[in-house]
C-alpha cells in the first residue's frame, strides 16, 4: 500500500487547521503558505473534506474553513478515506475475483489483506488531536521480531 500526496496533503492541511483555527477561520492560501502545497491542489481536497462534512466553510470577510468537530474527535482514517485515498494494501481490491488470470486471489492475498486492516485501525486510532499535540512521537512502542 502506498498513501499517495492526496491522503498525505490532506491530513497535513487538516492539522494545520486543527492547530491553527480555534474560534476563527482559516483560509485555504494561509494553510498553503505554511504547509507548502498548491493552493489549486488545497482546493480539491477541501472540496472532498468538505462534502464529507469534515470541514465547514465560513463565507465573506474573515472567511475561511474550520473544523466540523473538535479535532480529539476527528480520526485521520476519515481524512484519509475523504480524499478517496484507499487504505487497501491488496492489489486486487476485496471483491470475489482475485488478481491472477484465473481468477483467483495470490498466494499473498491474506498478508496484504491483514496489513490494510491494521493500517486503517491505527489511523482510525488517531485523532487530529493526538497529531497536532505530538502525542504520536515515539509514544507507541514498536515491537521487535
Amino acid at each position: 500500500m502506498r498513501l499517495s500526496t492526496k491522503g498525505r496533503y490532506a491530513v497535513m492541511a487538516m492539522a494545520d487547521l486543527a492547530k491553527s483555527g480555534g474560534d476563527r477561520a482559516v483560509t485555504l492560501g494561509e494553510i498553503a503558505a505554511r504547509q507548502d502545497i498548491s493552493l489549486p491542489y488545497l482546493e480539491q481536497l477541501f472540496a472532498r473534506l468538505r462534502r464529507s462534512g469534515l470541514v465547514k466553510s465560513v463565507r465573506g470577510p474573515g472567511g475561511g474553513y474550520r473544523l466540523a468537530q473538535p479535532p480529539a474527535q476527528t480520526c485521520v482514517a476519515d481524512i484519509v478515506t475523504a480524499v478517496d485515498e484507499p487504505l487497501d494494501a491488496v492489489r486486487c481490491g476485496n471483491g470475489p475475483k482475485g488478481c491472477m488470470p484465473s481468477g483467483e486471489r495470490c498466494l499473498t492475498h491474506d498478508l496484504w489483506d491483514d496489513l490494510g486492516r491494521h493500517i486503517h485501525a491505527y489511523l482510525a486510532g488517531v485523532s487530529l488531536e493526538d497529531v497536532v499535540s505530538g502525542r504520536l512521537a515515539r509514544s507507541r512502542p514498536v515491537e521487535a521480531a
